[in-house]
């Protein structure tokens, strides 16, 4: 049976060819769908609309999703709402680029008094 982890860890082999991310860490991946566990339903963006790698992106994920055990067919649907922007990024994805993630402690007050 397939379940979405494994769907994840195939879609981080992804890449946009323009940068050496991953499509999951890029946060690229809006939504994974399975439907009646045969059918991979795979929403995503881009990180801009103009975007000429759209048919070589697609085709990776569609050829690597294919190759899991009793899935018969892998949609893949470009949205560009919401549009994609630097903050939809995993904190891996972010210290691969070299930007820092974001610290979950800052909004945490001190309560000592």
């Amino acid at each position: 049976m397939v379940d979405k982890k494994e769907i994840i860890e195939i879609l981080k082999t992804c890449f946009d060819p323009e940068i050496p991310i991953d499509l999951w860490n890029l946060g690229l991946i809006y939504e994974i769908k399975l439907n009646n566990k045969t059918h991979v339903e795979i929403t995503m963006t881009l990180t801009t609309p103009g975007c000429s790698m759209i048919d070589i992106i697609a085709d990776d994920v569609k050829n690597k999703l294919s190759k899991i055990k009793n899935i018969k067919k892998v949609s893949v649907n470009v949205t560009f709402d919401p549009p994609w922007s630097p903050e939809m990024m995993t904190d891996e994805g972010k210290i691969k680029l070299g930007f820092k993630p974001k610290d979950t402690n800052a909004d945490k007050k001190d309560d000592w008094e």
